[in-house]
C-alpha cells in the first residue's frame, strides 16, 4: 500500500507541475500584451510600464515562469489589478462559499442516487426499473439553471421557506446553510441522475457474478446479497463518477453562483474575466485545477481501499 501511495504522490506532483506550466502558457498566449489587454488601448504609457513591471513582463519568459512558480509554492498568487488585494486571500474567501456548496451538493446527490440506483438494480427489467430510469433520464437532460429558477419560484417566492439568493457569511451558520440549500439542490439534480444510472448499471453487472449466486445459495436474501456483496464491488465506477462530480461542482458552478448571487470562486472567475484581471484568472484557475488533481488522487486511494487487488 505504501508503494502505491508513493507512486500516486509522484504522479500528483508531476501533474501539478504540468498544469502550472499549461496555465501560465495559456495566459501568456493571450493576443497582444497582457498589460495592454488588462488596461485597454487608452492606457497611459507610464501606467502600462508600471503594470508590465508588476507582472514581470520585462523579464524573459522562462524566468517569469520560475518566478511565478516560486510565488505559488509560497502561497503568493500575485495581486489583483482590479481589487488591489492579494489573489490568494480573495480565493480563500471565495472558497469558503464554493467548497461547502460543492460538498453539500455532492452529499445531496449521493443521498438521492444511492437508494434510487439500488432500487432500480434490484428490480431490473420490471416496471419500477423502467420508471426510475425514465425519471433519471429527465434529470440528466434538465438544465440545472432552469431547475434552480423553479426552486426559487417554489421555495423562495411562493412558500418563503428559503432565501432566493445572497450569502450572509459563516458568522450566522444556520442562515448560511439555508442560503446554500437551493443552489446545492440545483447542482445536485443532474449529478444524482448520472450517479444513479452508473450505480444501477454497475450493480446489474455485479449481481450476475458467481459469488452473488453463491451468497444467495447460502441463504442470503436478494437485498442482503446486494447490500453486503454487490454494492462494495460496484463502487469502483461510482467512486470515479463521485470524484469527477466533485471536481465539476467545485469548478463548474459559475452559472448557479450567478443565479443565486453567491460570492463563490466561480463568480470570482466570471467577474475577473469581464474585468480583464488576468492575474486573478490565472491564480483561480490554478487552484481549481489543483483541486481536481487532488480529488483524482484521493479517488485513486479510495480505489485501493475498496478493492485491495488494485494495490498491486
Amino acid at each position: 500500500m505504501l508503494r502505491y501511495v508513493i507512486r500516486r504522490l509522484i504522479s500528483l506532483g508531476l501533474s501539478l507541475l504540468l498544469a502550472s506550466a499549461l496555465i501560465f502558457s495559456v495566459v501568456e498566449l493571450v493576443p497582444g500584451d497582457p498589460a495592454s489587454f488588462m488596461l485597454g488601448t487608452g492606457a497611459q504609457p507610464e501606467t502600462l510600464a508600471a503594470l508590465r513591471q508588476q507582472m514581470g513582463l520585462d523579464l524573459p519568459l522562462p524566468l517569469r515562469y520560475l518566478h511565478w512558480l516560486g510565488g505559488v509554492a509560497t502561497g503568493d498568487l500575485g495581486h489583483s489589478f482590479t481589487y488591489k488585494t492579494p489573489v490568494a486571500g480573495m480565493i480563500l474567501d471565495r472558497m469558503q462559499v464554493s467548497l461547502p456548496l460543492a460538498l453539500l451538493a455532492l452529499v445531496l446527490a449521493a443521498a438521492v442516487a444511492l437508494p434510487i440506483g439500488m432500487f432500480a438494480a434490484a428490480r431490473r427489467g420490471r416496471a419500477g426499473d423502467t420508471a426510475v430510469m425514465a425519471t433519471v433520464q429527465i434529470g440528466i437532460a434538465l438544465p440545472n439553471f432552469w431547475f434552480a429558477m423553479l426552486l426559487v419560484l417554489l421555495f423562495a417566492v411562493n412558500l418563503r421557506w428559503l432565501p432566493a439568493g445572497g450569502f450572509p457569511g459563516w458568522d450566522h451558520p444556520a442562515a448560511a446553510l439555508k442560503s446554500l440549500l437551493l443552489p446545492a439542490a440545483a447542482l445536485a439534480l443532474p449529478q444524482a441522475a448520472i450517479l444513479a444510472r452508473v450505480l444501477r448499471s454497475a450493480l446489474v453487472d455485479t449481481l450476475g457474478q458467481d459469488y452473488i449466486r453463491t451468497a444467495r445459495a447460502k441463504g442470503l436474501s436478494a437485498g442482503q446479497a446486494l447490500r453486503r456483496h454487490a454494492l462494495r464491488n460496484a463502487l469502483i465506477p461510482v467512486l470515479t463518477i463521485l470524484g469527477m462530480q466533485f471536481s465539476f461542482l467545485l469548478a463548474g458552478a459559475i452559472i448557479i453562483e450567478n443565479v443565486f448571487y453567491l460570492p463563490g470562486l466561480g463568480r470570482l472567475i466570471f467577474q475577473a474575466i469581464t474585468q480583464r484581471d488576468l492575474i486573478v484568472v490565472q491564480g483561480a484557475v490554478l487552484v481549481l485545477v489543483a483541486a481536481v488533481i487532488l480529488v483524482t488522487f484521493l479517488v485513486d486511494l479510495s480505489y485501493a481501499l475498496a478493492d485491495p487487488r488494485l494495490r498491486a
